[in-house]
C-alpha cells in the first residue's frame, strides 16, 4: 500500500459525511479551534451535571424545594450542552469548509439562562433557609 499524497485532501471516511464532503479543507488551525470549543462545550455539561448532584447529594443548608429545583435546573442543562456542542461544531466546520461567516451559537441564551435560573434558585433556597 502507498502512502497519500500529502498535497490530497483526505479521504470521505470522516465522520460525518454531511459535514466532510462539503466545500475546501479549512485551515488546520481553525478546525483544531472548533474542536476545542465543542470539548469546552462537553467539559462545561460535565461540571453542570456534577454541580447539580453535588447540590442534591451534599443536602446544604438550603430550603429542599429549591435546592432540587436548582439541581433539577443544572443536571437538564448539562443534559441539553452537548447538543450545543453537536450542533455547534458543525455549523462552524460547514461554515468554515464553505469559506462563509461563522454562525452564532444556537443553544448560548437558553443556556445561559437556565444557569442564571439556577442560581436564583440557590439563592432563594438560601434567604427561605
Amino acid at each position: 500500500m502507498t502512502a497519500p499524497d500529502p498535497g490530497s485532501p483526505p479521504s470521505d471516511r470522516r465522520f460525518p459525511r454531511s459535514v466532510y464532503r462539503e466545500g475546501a479543507e479549512p485551515d488546520v488551525r481553525f478546525t483544531l479551534a472548533n474542536e476545542r470549543t465543542f470539548l469546552a462545550w462537553i467539559r462545561t455539561s460535565l461540571a453542570l451535571i456534577a454541580g447539580g448532584v453535588a447540590l442534591e447529594a451534599l443536602g446544604l443548608g438550603l430550603q429542599p424545594g429549591f435546592r432540587l429545583a436548582a439541581s433539577i435546573v443544572l443536571i437538564l442543562t448539562g443534559i441539553a450542552a452537548p447538543a450545543q456542542a453537536w450542533i455547534g461544531w458543525k455549523r462552524t466546520e460547514r461554515a468554515l469548509r464553505r469559506d462563509r461567516p461563522l454562525p452564532s451559537a444556537a443553544l448560548s441564551l437558553p443556556l445561559g439562562i437556565a444557569v442564571v435560573a439556577a442560581g436564583v434558585l440557590v439563592l432563594l433556597g438560601v434567604l427561605t433557609a
